[in-house]
Formats: structure tokens, sequence, C-alpha cells
């Protein structure tokens, strides 16, 4: 069986994913939030 307390202690993140991590913090990304308050707005303006 899984131990998870000690999985967890020897968990190290991998750089990679901090290198990404941090670039899509940074970026201005369109979330769904984002497309779907647009598509109403065009519904309403029709």
């Amino acid at each position: 069986m899984i131990n998870f307390e000690e999985e967890i202690e020897r968990f190290k993140p991998s750089l990679e994913v901090e290198a990404v991590s941090e670039t899509i913090v940074k970026s201005d990304l369109t979330d769904m939030a984002d497309i779907v308050m647009e598509l109403l707005k065009e519904i309403k303006e029709k």
C-alpha cells in the first residue's frame, strides 16, 4: 500500500514544471469564463 506521508516527504517538483508554471501565470491567457462572457456579450448585441 502507498504511504502518502512518505511520498509527500520525498516529493520534489520538476524544474520544467516550475518554469512552465511561472510562464503561464505571467501570460495573459483567455480562460473559459472570458470566452463565455464574450459569447454572452455577442448574443446581447444581436
